[in-house]
């Protein structure tokens, strides 16, 4: 993935939008630090492995996966793909993937705790280059379904 082909996704699809070099690889302490966001408004996007399909969940930054949630919302216990196969079916490489422009269409799962806030940002297809997108936004661009599989918050 470079980035003229996400800012071609972008403007066919989302013109508000834009993609933003960064001088390092983007991690959630870097973004948040940087860009001055919460570490939960990165969105991280998990690729999953249910039986023999593979699944996209979004996620807060600093959120778990429930086993037990996952389980009930996709069917079967989930497992994250290695990196090199997460890239190979997005076409995205490790630690810049997003369900934004894939390679191949898959299912999109957003956790709920994404719309609490009114922008997160995603990777933009690389790892130098990440998008400021609003939640309910993003899920609109990819058709993701919204549902609550991240573990409860201890209080």
């Amino acid at each position: 993935m470079t980035a003229a082909r996400m800012r071609d996704y972008l403007a066919a699809r989302a013109p508000e939008l834009s993609v933003v070099e960064l001088p390092e690889a983007h991690t959630t302490e870097y973004i948040s630090r940087e860009w001055k966001v919460l570490p939960a408004q990165v969105a991280k996007t998990l690729t999953l492995q249910v039986g023999d399909s593979v699944a996209i969940v979004v996620a807060c930054g600093d959120s778990r996966l429930d086993n037990r949630k996952i389980k009930n919302v996709l069917g079967g216990k989930g497992r994250m793909l290695p990196a090199s196969e997460a890239s190979d079916i997005t076409g995205h490489p490790q630690g810049g993937i997003t369900p934004l422009c894939m390679a191949a269409v898959l299912p999109v799962y957003f956790d709920n705790r994404l719309k609490r806030f009114d922008e997160v940002v995603t990777s933009a297809g690389s790892t130098h280059a990440a998008i400021r997108i609003p939640p309910l936004r993003f899920a609109e661009l990819v058709g993701a379904r919204w549902v609550d599989v991240c573990k409860d918050e201890q209080v």
